[in-house]
């Protein structure tokens, strides 16, 4: 039988504002555990939650950004369950009128296709402390610096067929909220975190199977993969007569494995009653025209600008303009260097890898925008050989010198550019390779472009790699000529 993937999201997104939704106690990341928890935070007899008004600009803002409708009345309502990093036993949420309504987002896929898919809602809600077990044994310990920090959750319609779909929907809406400065997106500190909805059903099939909700992935490698792993669990159960069973599930990135952990709640057991300590928040016309009047340039804005202004292809321009920081790193590197292909091939390359290799953003680059600039410069210049380069890049990454040009003199690194000295090199180099020399000269000009490759070889042995390639090819062709 063949299945179909059915995939949901709901996507937890920190707001960067400096204080909580309701309290004044700070947001920052990192303190000392309990130590941003006021008696607010923590329900405390007679205290009064006050809302913070730039959450719900930071709402709205990403309402606009979707194309969604924005609700004009604003209501919380309390969500009731016990957990022990829910100090006031039950969290304030919207349910019944969130301040975002329907929208969207377009996603680009691999094999060139776009494909919209639409957002049901986002609504504003509190976030709930932490549970820490790795430095207790055989006890939880809680931090309550997070409850109370101001949340959006946005809520997609089932409209996504498989990973590759899920993942490019959430890598749009993290360049769109970091974008708009509503958010870090540093998934590593919860800054954002995905639920994932996963059934599968026959194909063709108009009908929904039984969802599983695997939560709180913090990558989108983990996304992908625990999407891959629920849609082999679901279809094996099924096929072996089983069946699924709506519920809970918690993925362990690091071992590759999921497990159940508790069946699947419905909104009746949470009995949602409205907030008595909150009023409606009511929004007229001309608060949300100014806030629209203000948003910042959005991803698919400077996708369009990337390649209009700085020549890129489609695909460059995609990866470069996603998120804010790594536009902004990329900007600044043009700026610096004046070269908008060189930057793009740096950035997408080597910084890149680096990057990914250590699973870090753009924005914990060990090499600035102003020196990777500067290593572009040298290469345009002819200082460097692409090899050189390289170098020069890992020293840099290293922190073994902050200075480029101490690097290259330091390491012996500058490319010979002195056609003088690398005529005479072309010399002693040929009259070893006779037999190569006569195959090249018999052969026809498209088998000749293939021998060429056979000189490089030995001419960048015996310039120790600081020859420019440029002019041994220049020459090259001119005494395997004469």
């Amino acid at each position: 039988m063949q299945w179909e993937t059915v995939i949901g999201l709901e996507i937890h997104v920190q707001l960067a504002t400096k204080s909580k939704i309701f309290s004044g106690s700070s947001t920052t990341f990192g303190a000392e555990p309990n130590t941003q928890a006021s008696a607010v935070d923590l329900a405390m007899p007679g205290m009064l939650p006050v809302a913070n008004e730039q959450a719900f600009r930071y709402a709205i803002m990403f309402g606009l950004a979707i194309d969604a409708e924005i609700n004009k009345r604003s209501v919380f309502e309390r969500k009731n369950y016990f957990y022990p990093d829910l100090p006031k036993g039950y969290q304030t949420t919207q349910l019944a009128e969130p301040i975002v309504g329907a929208g969207h987002v377009d996603v680009q896929l691999s094999d060139g296709s776009s494909k919209r898919i639409r957002i049901h809602h986002a609504h504003l809600e509190e976030d709930a402390g932490k549970s820490l077990h790795e430095d207790f044994h055989g006890m939880s310990g809680i931090d309550l610096n997070r409850a109370g920090t101001p949340l959006i959750e946005i809520v997609t319609e089932p409209d996504m067929r498989n990973s590759e779909e899920a993942v490019a929907c959430a890598r749009k809406l993290h360049a769109i909220v970091t974008s708009l400065g509503i958010c870090d997106g540093e998934m590593a500190q919860g800054s954002m975190r995905f639920d994932v909805n996963v059934s599968v059903r026959p194909k063709g099939e108009d009908k929904l199977g039984t969802r599983t909700e695997t939560k709180n992935l913090n990558s989108f490698r983990f996304m992908e993969r625990a999407i891959k792993l629920e849609v082999e669990r679901q279809i094996e159960l099924i096929e072996d007569g089983g069946s699924v069973t709506q519920e809970t599930r918690l993925y362990d990135g690091d071992k590759h494995f999921s497990r159940a952990m508790r069946s699947k709640e419905e909104a009746n057991d949470y009995r949602y009653f409205p907030c008595p300590d909150l009023l409606p928040v009511v929004f007229d016309d001309d608060y949300i025209a100014r806030i629209k009047a203000d948003l910042p340039e959005l991803p698919d804005n400077r996708q369009a600008r990337f390649i209009e202004q700085y020549g890129l292809s489609l695909y460059d321009a995609s990866i470069l303009s996603a998120e804010a920081n790594m536009a902004s790193f990329f900007e600044a590197v043009v700026k610096a260097c004046d070269d908008a292909k060189l930057a793009a091939n740096w950035i997408l390359g080597e910084l890149s890898a680096r990057l990914n290799s250590e699973e870090q953003s753009v924005s914990a680059s060990k090499i600035s925008a102003v020196q990777l600039a500067a290593l572009i410069k040298r290469i345009k210049d002819n200082t460097l050989s692409s090899a050189g380069a390289k170098k020069v890049f890992e020293a840099l990454w290293n922190g073994e010198n902050n200075d480029v040009d101490a690097i290259i003199e330091a390491n012996g690194l500058k490319q010979v550019s002195d056609t003088g000295a690398l005529e005479k090199l072309v010399d002693e180099v040929l009259a070893g390779l006779p037999d190569q020399i006569a195959q090249y000269q018999e052969a026809d000009e498209k088998k000749r472009k293939k021998l060429m490759g056979g000189f490089m070889g030995p001419l960048m042995k015996a310039s120790k790699g600081q020859g420019n390639p440029k002019l041994f090819t220049e020459i090259l062709i001119r005494k395997l000529g004469e």
